[in-house]
């Protein structure tokens, strides 16, 4: 199908006025579902097009009669129209649902039998669903409709007004994008209560019921707490009718902030004990996707290339948020420990942009697909904090305030918002957006010494303020300052004699560099430090030297073996281990080195895991054990008790046991089979799937690959299925599998942006041989779709 241009969006924009519509979804048949869509509008043209993908069956009139109109599969265009008055357009189609995530998803969940049905939609996928004018500044209201199965609970946009043998009416929203309708029907189990004046409601599946309730009073407590820290800090009062918040199964992103209806992945209300990380990022993700009720969702952008309006800002006020308002001010290192490293590597990529590119960069949607990545969320995000330590709070706040109001329920850009804080502000914006929004790359800042006193100097272009923190010698904090870096030097004779840590606590996004005294100190006592945001720095500047290559990777390696068991942060312990095990070993290690590296990291858990205070270090830890340990008899020991040593093994750490002895060769089909009958259910099928694909026999690996293959494979199924090929220490048997990946990738792409970056994601984790590599640079010089090219591209770049 086409892509939607920026041409071809400012045409349509300038030609549509007063567009609303009345959407009516009929989920009944289990094979494809009825979507009718009568859309009124005012044309200043006779011609125009509306989008609508993948019709079976299609019936279009126009203002009351049969249209003079085209349909070729993706868009139906429209000829005749009045241009004196509001037209009415309905169209009658049959559509088919979908297993990956990307427009109508249905599910049977294999824990019960129940189906569930969602239309999960965002960019460019609307028109999955019900026809329409899919861009953001055709904001329009909706009135919709849906017939279902009566048994069954139906979530919209908007609160239930009217529900009556299996049909669902709901309130008719204000003006919202087409991109952000949702739709979530199947037999949830609910948890509701009134606050405020509204309804609110956490929704999972009917077998996540236990865990509903298990987490229900934290998951209320998340969203009130920060519900009425918005109410504080914002003076537009939120905007919609109702709350619900809902755990559903295949959606692609991590939540996705539907106005009134957000959708969360079900992954992130688990069985068994919630770990503590995953627990801090549930509450950083419930406060990130309700400030998209005001950024997005209220005022939403006009293009993409102002991705970083939404995403920059729910980033930035997710972890303010989930501090401020839910009490939770651990959340923010994971910020530090996964999100800046991941923007730090985008930044120095061929694909990096800036924070706000301009509108003729983001040429189509499936360029704008590209930048929703490490740059407009964590690069954002750092920027905005950054913006907000420099202007002062309160005139940062104003800014905001004034931008909110001025666009409610409209469109706005990067000039809208500039204009908001320069009126708010006596610093001049307009020269501090140029050089942090407009431009890529990031600064440095370094720490030298003129005799004993600390001098910060900073290599770029950027005004920084951070914090610079002190320590003596038994890393005991002893000292701080506030500090504005610029071109001149800033010397800290208030510190002297001391080590210190500049951007301690994360203010600003800039390369570190400690002075030497400091850096070797560091690199004995770095678990000593109390404050866990320090340490999060801190190993964030490590992990950033063994990207650019300026720490060893055996080094490292050797680092966090020394430091990680005395890490008290979960977050911390399963930020570095994912770091180590999915970048530095395939991407920094030799492949003869990474069996005695991950010797080194099963011991380095093992040690942790023993002398463990707490029931959530025990379990990180245990985590990094199962993914690393050679030790097949006692991993088996683990798997027949249920525990590891007394802590009881959750689903998930279960079949993180599984597929690492299948790894090992020492879990065959039988024993994988077995664990999947003994608790059915998604963890099951797709920890089964991991497992049988991860053991290191040639039947294996070709069925794992004819799996991940089927063109109807589910996008869950085939993460799930492609994770667990990679293995290292299976490079031969894992050779013809790269080259397929590569041959084969670009078709499977084609699905749609979604499943493209699901491709992307799923690329070999292993060490290539020259020859791969070479092969990757000869079907990056072929046509590759444009979302999975900047994902090879990044690898390639990666890879060095």
């Amino acid at each position: 199908m086409p892509s939607l241009t920026l041409d071809e969006a400012r045409e349509r924009a300038a030609q549509l006025t007063e567009v609303a519509y009345a959407v009516d979804l009929d989920l009944t048949d289990a094979e494809t579902f009825g979507s009718r869509t009568l859309v009124r509008f005012r044309s200043a043209s006779s011609q125009t097009f509306l989008e609508l993908t993948g019709a079976v069956e299609i019936e279009v009139r126009v203002n009351g009669a049969a249209a003079d109109a085209t349909y070729d599969g993706s868009r139906i265009r429209l000829n005749h129209l009045a241009t004196d008055g509001v037209n009415e357009v309905e169209v009658d189609a049959r559509l088919p649902y979908v297993t990956d995530g990307d427009g109508m998803h249905r599910t049977v969940d294999p824990a019960d039998g129940e189906a569930y049905v969602g239309a999960y939609l965002g960019m460019d996928i609307a028109h999955k669903v019900y026809a329409c004018f899919d861009q953001n500044d055709l904001k329009a209201s909706f009135d919709v409709t849906v017939v279902a199965d009566p048994t069954w609970t139906v979530l919209a946009n908007g609160r239930t007004v009217e529900q009556d043998a299996g049909r669902w009416r709901f309130a008719t929203t204000p003006p919202i994008p087409p991109a952000l309708l949702v739709v979530a029907a199947g037999p949830w189990a609910s948890v509701r209560w009134e606050h405020a004046g509204l309804d609110f409601a956490w929704h999972a599946r009917a077998s996540l019921a236990t865990e509903l309730a298990r987490d229900a009073e934290e998951l209320k407590a998340v969203t009130v707490g920060c519900f009425d820290h918005y109410a504080e800090i914002f003076a537009e009062p939120y905007p919609f009718d109702s709350y619900d918040q809902a755990f559903v199964p295949g959606l692609n992103w991590g939540a996705q902030e539907m106005p009134g209806c957000v959708t969360y992945r079900d992954e992130m209300l688990p069985r068994g004990a919630v770990p503590e990380d995953l627990r801090l990022l549930r509450t950083a993700v419930i406060a990130h996707e309700m400030a998209h009720m005001w950024f997005g969702d209220l005022v939403t952008m006009t293009w993409w290339e102002d991705t970083w309006l939404q995403e920059s800002f729910a980033d930035y006020l997710g972890y303010r948020v989930a501090a401020d308002g839910a009490g939770t001010p651990g959340a923010l290192v994971g910020h530090e420990a996964r999100g800046k490293p991941a923007a730090y590597d985008a930044d120095e990529r061929r694909s990096t942009h800036p924070v706000a590119p301009d509108p003729e960069d983001v040429p189509d949607v499936d360029a704008a697909m590209t930048i929703f990545d490490s740059i407009s969320y964590a690069k954002g995000n750092s920027v905005l904090r950054q913006l907000a330590t420099w202007l002062g709070d309160d005139a940062f706040l104003a800014g905001v305030n004034a931008y909110l109001t001025r666009h409610r329920f409209g469109n706005a850009t990067l000039a809208d918002f500039v204009a908001a804080l320069d009126e708010a502000s006596d610093r001049d914006v307009h020269a501090w957006v140029e050089v942090w929004l407009r431009r890529t790359g990031f600064d440095t800042l370094r720490v030298e010494r003129d005799g004993d006193v600390p001098v910060v100097h900073r290599d770029g272009v950027r005004p920084h303020r951070i914090r610079v923190t002190a320590y003596d010698d038994q890393w005991v904090e002893t000292g701080t300052a506030f500090v504005d870096v610029a071109d001149d030097p800033v010397p800290l004779p208030e510190l002297s004699g001391r080590f210190v840590v500049p951007n301690s606590h994360g203010e600003t996004f800039a390369r570190i560099v400690l002075d030497p005294a400091t850096a070797a100190a560091a690199a004995t006592g770095l678990c000593r430090i109390d404050d866990e945001l320090v340490r999060g720095v801190l190993w964030t500047m490590y992990v950033d030297q063994v990207h650019t290559r300026a720490l060893d990777a055996a080094t490292f390696v050797e680092l966090v073996a020394q430091h990680l068991p005395g890490e008290r942060s979960v977050t911390l312990v399963s930020a570095v281990l994912e770091r180590t095990l999915d970048r530095v070993l395939p991407l920094r290690l030799p492949a003869a080195a990474v069996p005695g590296a991950l010797g080194e990291l099963a011991g380095a858990c093992g040690t942790g895991l023993l002398h463990a205070t707490t029931p959530e270090r025990a379990l990180a830890f245990a985590a990094g054990v199962a993914a690393t340990s050679s030790d097949a008899g006692s991993l088996r020991e683990w798997l027949d008790a249920g525990a590891a040593g007394t802590l009881p093994l959750t689903p998930t750490l279960r079949w993180a046991v599984v597929r690492r002895l299948a790894e090992l060769g020492a879990a065959d089909a039988d024993l994988v089979e077995a664990e999947r009958s003994r608790d059915p259910g998604t963890d099951a099928d797709l920890g089964a799937a991991a497992a049988l694909a991860a053991r290191p026999t040639p039947e294996a690996k070709a069925g794992a690959w004819a799996v991940a293959a089927d063109p109807t494979v589910g996008n869950r199924l085939f993460r799930a299925t492609l994770g667990g090929l990679w293995v290292a220490g299976q490079a031969e048997l894992l050779a013809p599998y790269v080259e397929r990946y590569l041959r084969e990738g670009a078709r499977w792409a084609a699905r749609g942006q979604a499943f493209a970056q699901q491709v992307g994601h799923a690329r070999p984790t292993i060490e290539l041989t020259d020859g791969q590599v070479a092969l990757l640079d000869e079907v990056l010089a072929g046509e590759v779709p444009t979302v999975l090219r900047r994902a090879w591209e990044d690898w390639r770049d990666d890879l060095g």
